[in-house]
């Protein structure tokens, strides 16, 4: 029987010392890697044939006379020097939340988070922001939990009666930044906190769409308003929330949305029945650990809260993997 944790701190241990970026050069023998990673001689073989077992390695011949490169996949998501690299996520995996989860059952009978506020008092972006190495990791791995569903989304959302996009809580700029390049005509807006806008702003600039998308600073619980738009995307934002706060936003969307504008909620939706999308509802527990009330939804919650604010109608788009556009049109 395979052990998730295993499995799962092996390529949690292959990303953090960037295995797949060292092979994304060319294919490498044992020592090779050994020597560029500062590895030792002992669980070598182990470590990298695990990793061929699993799926993110490939090998030609065997031990000393093998060489290791990257599947496809790992090729594809996991080179750091790649626009396409996932990640950031797995860093923080990493980092983060594999000790905050040890904790599970302690949050499930008291309803706590058992991060940062747990050990400093202080919320998880409370102490994001004062530690800038910090917020540019967790940046990335946003971006590298999203960058999927976003160039999905800006491939598959029909633009052609809109101009402008305004996402709120843009973080890096991803989704904004996706939809300019697969929408030249549209004119985006990033916006969120002042501590973000660098990172939004070298990714703007890394993409070269400095014509098409801007960074600004918006603090969406301060500001009475939102910049006025034909389209408002919110990428894994609502969930981060409790129910009034959830309501407060879409309705901040409603009032700054044209008639026949939409709201998009990109989100990991749990299905209806609430038995299919288990990243969904894992990624709910995961807001357990790290919220204050935040939680996750199905698309059918959403369109009551929607409905109820005044928008007439709620699509459902499939993306990437578990993730979905939830998009209620004013």
């Amino acid at each position: 029987m395979l052990h998730p944790i295993w499995a799962s701190k092996t390529l949690l241990t292959a990303v953090k010392l960037e295995l797949f970026t060292q092979l994304s050069l060319c294919p490498l023998t044992a020592d090779e890697i050994k020597g560029k990673l500062g590895l030792g001689s002992r669980g070598l073989y182990d470590f990298l044939d695990s990793l061929v077992s699993l799926g993110f390695l490939n090998r030609q011949g065997l031990k000393d006379e093998a060489f290791y490169s990257n599947s496809p996949e790992t090729e594809l998501f996991l080179d750091k020097s790649k626009p396409t690299y996932i990640g950031g996520l797995l860093e923080m995996a990493n980092n983060r939340l594999y000790k905050f989860w040890d904790n599970l059952d302690e949050a499930l009978k008291t309803g706590q988070p058992q991060n940062e506020i747990k050990e400093h008092g202080a919320s998880l972006f409370d102490e994001l922001y004062k530690d800038p190495q910090r917020l540019r990791e967790f940046m990335m791995a946003m971006q590298g939990a999203q960058m999927g569903s976003f160039m999905a989304f800006a491939g598959q959302f029909d633009f052609s009666k809109y101009n402008t996009l305004c996402d709120i809580g843009g973080a890096a700029g991803s989704l904004s930044i996706q939809v300019a390049i697969n929408n030249p005509h549209m004119n985006c807006i990033t916006a969120d906190l002042p501590q973000v806008q660098a990172i939004a702003q070298e990714n703007i600039n890394r993409f070269g769409v400095q014509e098409s998308v801007k960074a600004i600073k918006l603090d969406f619980f301060e500001e009475h308003d939102f910049p006025k738009s034909d389209v408002i995307t919110m990428g894994m934002i609502l969930h981060d929330w409790g129910l009034q706060d959830k309501k407060m936003l879409i309705k901040k969307a409603y009032h700054a949305l044209p008639e026949g504008g939409a709201l998009v909620i990109i989100e990991n939706a749990i299905d209806n029945e609430r038995n299919k999308n288990t990243f969904g509802m894992l990624m709910s527990l995961n807001m357990l650990i790290e919220t204050l009330e935040g939680f996750d939804f199905t698309a059918s919650d959403f369109e009551g809260w929607a409905r109820s604010i005044g928008f007439s109608k709620v699509e459902v788009m499939p993306l990437a993997g578990p993730t979905s556009a939830l998009i209620a049109i004013k």
